[in-house]
Order: structure tokens, then C-alpha cells, then sequence
């Protein structure tokens, strides 16, 4: 017997998100902030990099929310021969017509894993700019849309840099959100230990889908249309200009980075129900949003930047820039 999908029985906007979660955490176990961090990401119509170490479920997040909208998948391991080509498609001539035909490339999905993507060459990199920008890729001339919800999910290894291209920061501000996943607990990883053989891997086929492409396609309408305080606004900015102001920060955040951080919070908001943003939204995405958006001055690791100055930097100006009430 089939269970009906949440929206079938006229389920909220709420019990879609919750339904949605909680399928994703049946095979992620414990990592409830990962998970909605990622939902976020998606009702925006963001993308995410999970900058982590390996074997912490990096993948399998990107495949168990591909699965839980009923949406389409590709992976793309990215390796320091891979083409252009080989993510957006090429034109081949048909030798029965004499007309040339496109062939799509692997980013034609709802959900696109670019797997360990600081190994592929800056111009194998800047070939997912168009697609996760405009949501479209030209190729000899011709532009192509992209499926809609579409969004990427990047991975890449911060303590492996033999054999890597740092990201630069064009295509790191295409990220909507950085995150971890982290080790579980203690706790979660002894449950790991304990199931049985194989148990994840099974957890993951027979995920189903709990809501449909068109369910999140809702989502990211009705996230659009939450509302934002004009006093809200002028704190964003405020907090914009310390940034560009900081001697700690040789590049600050952009506007693209302000429409980010909005977009990200009116996601969040509608996840918990409301329809309007509170300071709360943006101080709590304020780091996943903001900080690979910023270059520290006169400290920087292999990656041209450090991850940790970078998020206490913003931490601190986000505590002496006043809020809202």
C-alpha cells in the first residue's frame, strides 16, 4: 500500500518542510542543523558547499534530498581531467541529419552533487557560474534552461590540498550557504557501530519521495514572499559596511551577499511558520551565509582564506552592530 505524499493530503507548508527534514535524517543521523541548513539552501534557490572531512555523509545528504523531493540527480566527481564539456553538454553532428545536436551535460538535474570540486582546474570550475547564477548554460550560441528547482550541492576535503585549485571568490559567492556536517556524537556513532551490515546504504534505497518537485517549487514562491522590515534592511547594510570597513578583512560582502543573506532568512522563516523576518533569522545564518564571502587580511591558509578568522570576525561585528528590537 502506498502512502499518500503530505501534500495529497493537504499538508501546510510547515508539514512539508517537517516531512521533508525528516526523511533526509533517516540516514543522516543526528545532524538535524546540517539537514535544515541544507532545506534552506533549497527553498531559497540557493546552493550549498559542504566544506568537510570525508566519511562524515557528505554525499549521502545530496542523494537523500534528491530522493525526498522525487527530484532528478546527477553526481560529477570532479578530477583534474574533467571538461567543460563533460558538465554542460556539447553540440555533435548528427551524421543522418547533417544538423549539429545538443547533448546535455550532467548539470541538467534537479540536484547536481559536484563532488570534491577544488580538484578540477579554475576553467573546468567557472563552467557551473552561468548554471548556478542563472540557471541556464549556453553552448555554440544557444542558451538551454536548466530543470526547475535546480541546485548544487559542493563538496571539498579543507585539510587535503595536494592536487587542489583553491575556489576563487566569483564562484565561492555563487554559494548560498557554507557548511559542516562534523563527526556524529558519541552517542550516534555507537548506534552506527551497532546496525547491522549495510543497514545505511539500505536506509538510502529505500528512501521515497515525501513531496514533489512542485511542492518545492511552492516553497520557494511562498519564501519569496516573506516579508522583511525596512529596519532589518538598514541593519543588513550596516552590517555589509562594516565588513568592507574591518582591517581584519581585505574584501568585505558584497550586494550579491545582501540578497543572499535576505533570501536565506526568508527561508528560514517560513520554515518556522511566519511570514516575516525576525533580527534572529539573520543572526543565526549570518556565518553560513557571510563568511566565505570575505577574505581576511594578512592571514590566509592554502584555500586564500581562513575559515575560523573568518566566522569569529563576523561573529563579533554581528554582536556590536545593534539590532533591531
Amino acid at each position: 500500500m502506498t502512502t499518500a505524499l503530505p501534500r495529497e493530503r493537504g499538508a501546510s507548508f510547515g508539514e512539508l518542510v517537517a516531512a521533508l527534514e525528516a526523511n533526509v535524517a533517516r540516514v543522516i543521523r543526528g545532524k538535524p542543523l546540517a539537514i535544515r541548513h541544507t532545506v534552506i539552501a533549497l527553498l531559497a534557490r540557493g546552493h550549498l558547499l559542504i566544506e568537510d572531512v570525508p566519511g562524515v555523509g557528505k554525499t549521502t545528504l545530496a542523494r537523500a534530498l534528491a530522493t525526498s523531493i522525487g527530484g532528478s540527480f546527477h553526481r560529477i566527481q570532479f578530477t583534474s581531467d574533467l571538461l567543460p564539456s563533460d558538465i554542460v553538454g556539447v553540440s555533435v553532428l548528427e551524421q543522418g541529419s547533417g544538423q549539429f545536436a545538443f547533448h546535455p551535460g550532467a548539470i541538467f538535474a534537479n540536484l547536481v552533487l559536484a563532488d570534491e570540486i577544488n580538484r578540477t582546474t579554475p576553467r573546468t570550475q567557472s563552467a557551473l557560474l552561468e548554471a548556478m547564477s542563472d540557471g541556464q548554460v549556453s553552448v555554440d550560441g544557444h542558451t538551454y534552461p536548466l530543470d526547475s528547482p535546480f541546485m548544487v550541492i559542493a563538496t571539498q576535503n579543507p585539510e587535503e590540498h595536494y592536487g587542489t585549485y583553491p575556489l576563487p571568490e566569483s564562484q565561492m559567492d555563487r554559494f548560498l550557504l557554507r557548511i559542516r556536517i562534523d563527526y556524529p556524537s558519541a552517542e550516534d556513532e555507537k548506534l552506527i557501530l551497532l546496525e547491522s551490515p549495510g543497514r545505511s546504504g539500505d536506509a538510502l534505497a529505500e528512501l521515497e519521495p515525501v513531496v514533489r518537485v512542485a511542492d518545492i517549487r511552492a516553497l520557494q514562491d511562498a519564501a519569496e514572499r516573506v516579508h522583511l522590515e525596512p529596519d532589518l534592511a538598514e541593519y543588513m547594510v550596516a552590517v555589509a559596511r562594516e565588513t568592507r570597513r574591518s582591517p581584519h578583512l581585505s574584501l568585505g560582502v558584497s550586494p550579491r551577499g545582501h540578497l543572499a543573506w535576505r533570501n536565506a532568512a526568508r527561508a528560514s522563516a517560513l520554515i518556522e511558520g511566519r511570514d516575516y523576518v525576525l533580527p534572529d533569522d539573520l543572526k543565526t545564518l549570518a556565518v553560513p551565509v557571510l563568511a566565505h564571502r570575505v577574505v581576511v587580511a594578512a592571514h590566509t591558509d592554502s584555500l586564500g582564506r581562513s575559515r575560523q578568522d573568518a566566522e569569529r570576525i563576523l561573529l563579533d561585528l554581528i554582536e556590536r552592530v545593534p539590532a533591531p528590537a
